[in-house]
C-alpha cells in the first residue's frame, strides 16, 4: 500500500490508496512535462528511491529559454540601419541648404537686408543714370573703334555702291607641242583674272590694283586687252586703264559713267595700332561679290617687298583673300583708310597664311593716283633706266661673278647711258653701301629725287670701277 501525494498538504504526505507501479509511472511522466515543458521519454520517469512522486517547496525554478533572440537582433539591426540612413540623407539636406545659402550671398542678383536698403536704392539710382554693370562692359568692336564711330551695317550700306568688281582678260603666247615635240609656231591663248576697285569720282575714275589689269606671272601676258567693271546692282560696262604703277601696285581706270557713289576718303596717317578696320571686296571670284570681313590693325609701316620695291602697309588680320585685292579698308567711320593688296601668302610663295593681310596707305596712295590721272606716271620718281638680274650665291660660284646685281639692258637716252653703264656689268655698292639685290638698288634709289647724283660701284672683267650717275625722272 503506498500514500498518494496530496497537493492541498503543506508538507509531503501520503494517502492509504493503493494504485499499481504503472499509475505511479504515470505520474512521473506528467510530473517532467509540467516542470519542464518537454515532452516524456518513452520511458517511466523513475527515481531512485523507489519511483516515489516526490516534490518539495525549496527546490530551485528552472530558467526559461529565451524565445524570439534571433528576430530581436533582426529588429535591432534594422533599426540601427534606418537611423543611419536618416542621418545620412539629413546630413545631405543640411549641405544642399548651406551650399544654397553661400551661393546666395554671392548672388548680385539677391535681395539684401534691411540694413541694406539705402545702399541699394544707391546702387539702383546709379544703375538708372549709367546702365547696370553688364551692359557697361564694352565689346571688343566698340574698343577698337574711334569715338565717332559707325555701326557696321551702316557703314556697310554706304559703301557697297562705290565698290565695283574688275574682270580682266589678258592675251600671251605659248609654244605648242606635237606629238614628235615642238609644234609649229607659237599659239596665243587668253586668260583671265577677277579684282575688286572702288569708286573715287562721280565721273567714273576707279581705283584698283595694277596686278589686275598687268600680268607679271610666269606667262608675262602683260597689260589686259580688255577690263569690265561689274558694279552692285549687277550693271556691267566696259573700262579703260587710264595708267598704272608696278612699283606701288596702284592703277586708275574709267568707265563713261557719270552719277556715280565716291567713297570717302580719310587718312591713313591717323590710325593706330589695334583699331577697327572693315575689308570689302570680292574674294575668289565674284560669286561672293561685296563680302565683308573685319579686323584691326596689326602693324603700321610694315616694310614689305613687292616687284622688287620695299612698300611701307597696313598689316591687318581681317581676312583679305585672292580677288580681295583693289577693294578698299575702311575705318570704323566707313573711311577709306587703305588699298587691300598682297597678302603675305603671295608676297613670299607660302601656300596658306591666316591673319596677314596688307593694305596701301591712302595717304601715299592719293599721291600716286593723283600723278597717274594727271600724268599717267607718277611725278618726281628717279630712275637709272636699266633692267636688272640678281647674281645669288650660288650664281656667283658658278659664273664667277661678285653677288650683285646684273645689268640685262640699258635702255636708250636713259641715265645708266648717260653715265656709261654698260650691258654684262655688275652693281655692288651704292655711295658707299653693298648691295646684293636689285630691292635693295631700289630702296637707296627711293630715298632720292630726280636730278639728286649717286655714285655707284660696278665690277667689269674682275675689275671695280665707279661711276657718277644723275638720277633721271621716271616717266613710264
Amino acid at each position: 500500500m503506498i500514500n498518494k501525494y496530496n497537493p492541498d498538504d503543506n508538507q509531503n504526505t501520503f494517502t492509504n490508496e493503493t494504485d499499481t507501479i504503472s499509475d505511479i509511472g504515470s505520474v512521473g511522466t506528467q510530473n517532467y512535462e509540467n516542470y519542464y515543458g518537454e515532452s516524456a521519454s518513452s520511458e517511466p520517469y523513475s527515481p531512485d528511491y523507489n519511483s516515489y512522486a516526490f516534490t518539495s517547496e525549496n527546490n530551485p525554478k528552472p530558467k526559461k529559454k529565451r524565445k524570439h533572440f534571433l528576430l530581436k537582433s533582426a529588429i535591432f539591426v534594422l533599426c540601427l540601419a534606418v537611423v543611419g540612413v536618416g542621418s545620412i540623407q539629413g546630413y545631405k539636406i543640411y549641405m544642399d541648404n548651406k551650399d544654397k545659402t553661400e551661393v546666395s550671398e554671392f548672388d548680385p542678383e539677391k535681395k539684401r537686408s534691411n540694413d541694406d536698403d539705402d545702399s541699394l536704392e544707391a546702387e539702383n539710382l546709379n544703375a538708372s543714370k549709367n546702365g547696370s554693370a553688364a551692359e557697361d562692359i564694352p565689346s571688343l568692336i566698340q574698343l577698337a573703334a574711334r569715338e565717332d564711330a559707325k555701326p557696321i551695317p551702316e557703314i556697310v550700306d554706304e559703301i557697297m555702291p562705290s565698290v565695283v568688281g574688275v574682270a580682266s582678260t589678258f592675251e600671251f603666247t605659248q609654244e605648242s607641242y606635237g606629238f614628235f615635240g615642238w609644234g609649229p609656231e607659237p599659239q596665243t591663248r587668253e586668260g583671265s583674272s577677277a579684282g575688286t576697285g572702288f569708286v573715287i569720282s562721280e565721273d567714273g575714275y576707279i581705283v584698283t590694283n595694277a596686278h589686275c589689269v598687268y600680268d607679271t606671272s610666269e606667262y608675262q601676258a602683260g597689260e589686259a586687252v580688255e577690263v569690265s567693271v561689274l558694279f552692285s546692282d549687277e550693271s556691267e560696262v566696259e573700262a579703260n586703264i587710264i595708267a598704272y604703277d608696278l612699283e606701288t601696285d596702284i592703277a586708275v581706270l574709267k568707265v563713261n559713267k557719270t552719277g556715280l557713289k565716291p567713297a570717302v576718303i580719310g587718312d591713313s596717317n591717323d590710325l593706330k595700332v589695334g583699331e577697327l578696320v572693315i575689308a570689302v571686296g570680292n574674294p575668289l571670284g565674284f560669286d561672293l561679290f561685296g563680302s565683308v570681313t573685319s579686323g584691326i590693325v596689326s602693324a603700321l609701316n610694315r616694310e614689305i617687298s613687292v616687284n622688287e620695291r620695299s612698300m611701307s602697309l597696313i598689316q591687318t588680320d581681317a581676312a583679305i583673300n585672292s580677288g580681295n585685292s583693289g577693294g578698299p579698308l575702311l575705318n570704323s567711320c566707313g573711311q577709306v583708310i587703305g588699298i587691300n593688296s598682297s597678302k603675305m601668302s603671295s608676297s613670299y610663295g607660302m601656300p596658306s597664311v591666316e591673319g596677314l593681310g596688307f593694305a596701301i596707305p591712302i595717304s601715299d596712295a592719293k599721291v600716286i593716283i593723283d600723278d597717274l590721272i594727271n600724268y599717267k606716271y607718277v611725278t618726281g620718281r628717279p630712275q637709272i633706266g636699266i633692267t636688272t638680274n640678281d647674281i645669288t650665291e650660288t650664281y656667283s660660284r658658278y659664273l664667277n661673278l661678285p653677288m650683285g646685281v646684273y645689268v640685262l639692258s640699258v635702255m636708250p637716252d636713259s641715265a645708266a647711258e648717260k653715265a656709261g653703264i654698260l650691258q654684262g656689268d655688275v652693281i655692288i655698292d651704292v655711295d658707299g653701301k653693298a648691295i646684293t639685290t636689285a630691292a635693295e638698288l631700289n630702296e637707296i634709289i627711293s630715298e632720292h629725287k630726280a636730278g639728286d647724283e649717286i655714285t655707284l660701284t660696278v665690277s667689269r672683267y674682275g675689275k671695280d670701277i665707279k661711276i657718277k650717275l644723275a638720277l633721271q625722272e621716271k616717266k613710264s
